[in-house]
């Protein structure tokens, strides 16, 4: 067996010198390196931006979806959707381990696992798809993927159905970084609050704000608003289209008494709702782009170009123990994990 650099650098085929991420097409053929992991695949969920996409151009069909998506495969060796720059995550069973990993990992062979690395940078086979769920960002296929030593990786829990835990994990990031950035008393306004990343991050929102805090969710959505409420761990569910930045702005101003946001975290999965962050959010405050529709550049001119001095973090998908982290709060909370049962399971 080859032995392959721990960041995948081997796989890149085009352009050379890059990492696998940043790469238009990877090698991926199923022949392992003895650094590498080798997984059979049963299921993607693909990033919401992505997926909001692939199902806009494929006019909400699901063979024209299964159709693009295994283009994107084909062309690239990977999923990496060249609209958004956004992939997704999969689970399935390990296959086979490279010897030179073998005493170095807690894998055995048979376990099943959910990667906690982005699907543009992994080397994937769809060799089929059995289904796509249209509602849920998900599809079935039989497949195979490559790990590489340095990714990230998850076994699925026990108690937690695959496809429900694959949907958490996708997101698992933002309820960690959410926890991070909310203090107590904070006003915390969450785009997006009615889709999967959104719900984490107000529930966790309001457990980090208490009671002094005030939780704003926002969605253009009356069905994601009614159930906002229902929830009951926002003060207000606004319905606003975050593509709309005045609206919003006035929106927030008329139920924070024009205070404004302590912080703003971002889970649109569309593009154009930078400057309705920057002007939800109060000056010094801090906003969390967690959205891969985000445009840096649109965000960092728009602040400046209203005079907001804010704090904008990139959404890094990964925070220490997120995976952890994210299941917790399903086991914690009954109405939480009731919710993603029911659309999930």
């Amino acid at each position: 067996m080859q032995h392959g650099s721990a960041y995948g650098t081997h796989r890149v085929l085009e352009p050379r010198g890059v990492l696998p991420q940043g790469a238009w097409k990877l090698d991926n053929t199923m022949t392992l390196c003895d650094n590498e992991i080798l997984i059979d695949v049963s299921a993607l969920n693909i990033d919401a931006a992505s997926f909001t996409q692939i199902k806009r151009e494929a006019a909400d069909d699901e063979a024209q979806v299964a159709h693009i998506v295994l283009g994107i495969v084909t062309q690239r060796g990977k999923l990496h959707n060249p609209v958004t720059g956004s992939g997704g995550m999969l689970i399935g069973t390990v296959r086979q381990i490279g010897p030179a990993l073998a005493d170095k990992i807690d894998l055995k062979v048979g376990d099943k696992i959910a990667t906690l690395v982005s699907l543009s940078l992994t080397p994937l086979r769809i060799d089929s798809i059995t289904q796509v769920h249209l509602h849920k960002d998900q599809i079935d296929i039989q497949g195979q993927a490559i790990l590489f030593e340095t990714g990230l990786y998850a076994r699925l829990p026990a108690d937690i159905d695959e496809k429900m835990a694959l949907a958490i994990l996708d997101v698992a990031g933002a309820p960690a970084q959410t926890a991070r950035l909310v203090k107590p008393g904070d006003t915390v306004v969450v785009m997006g609050g009615g889709g999967k990343s959104g719900t984490l991050c107000v529930y966790e929102a309001r457990k980090r704000a208490g009671p002094t805090g005030c939780i704003i969710g926002v969605s253009p959505f009356a069905k994601d608003c009614e159930r906002m409420k229902a929830l009951g761990w926002v003060d207000h569910a606004l319905q606003v289209d975050a593509t709309h930045a005045l609206a919003l702005m006035d929106a927030v101003a008329a139920v924070t008494g024009e205070k404004m946001a302590d912080v703003v975290i971002n889970c649109v999965n569309i593009p154009h709702t930078e400057m309705a962050s920057i002007l939800a959010t109060r000056q010094h405050g801090k906003i969390y782009f967690f959205s891969m529709a985000t445009s840096f550049t649109a965000a960092a001119l728009g602040a400046e170009g209203v005079g907001k001095d804010v704090e904008m973090l990139i959404g890094n998908g990964y925070a220490s123990d997120h995976a952890q982290h994210a299941l917790g709060l399903l086991r914690e909370s009954a109405p939480l994990r009731q919710l993603f049962e029911e659309r999930y399971v």
